[in-house]
């Protein structure tokens, strides 16, 4: 009976390390995927700091909005550019 004892426990640390290394593995490998995502966040980051440097040219309620005439104005020179740099 003893000896049937000692082979349950065995069995059952050998369990519980298996276990133990699983539980290990997923959170490192969690771990491991944060820091990734970090690291592209960051040149995220950066790279959009280093492509945007002027942020009032990206503000919208600046702008002025657009008139009926400034298009007629804009239709009239695209006639105009339409004549003369497109061949006929």
């Amino acid at each position: 009976m003893n000896f049937i004892k000692i082979i349950l426990i065995a069995i059952g640390l050998v369990l519980a390390a298996m276990l133990a290394f699983s539980v290990i593995g997923i959170v490192y490998s969690a771990l491991w995927y944060l820091f990734l995502l970090g690291i592209v966040a960051v040149g995220g980051a950066v790279g959009y700091k280093l492509l945007v440097k002027d942020k009032e040219s990206m503000r919208l309620e600046d702008n002025t909005p657009i008139t009926i005439a400034e298009m007629k104005d804009a239709d009239r020179a695209l006639e105009e550019y339409k004549r003369k740099y497109l061949p006929k």
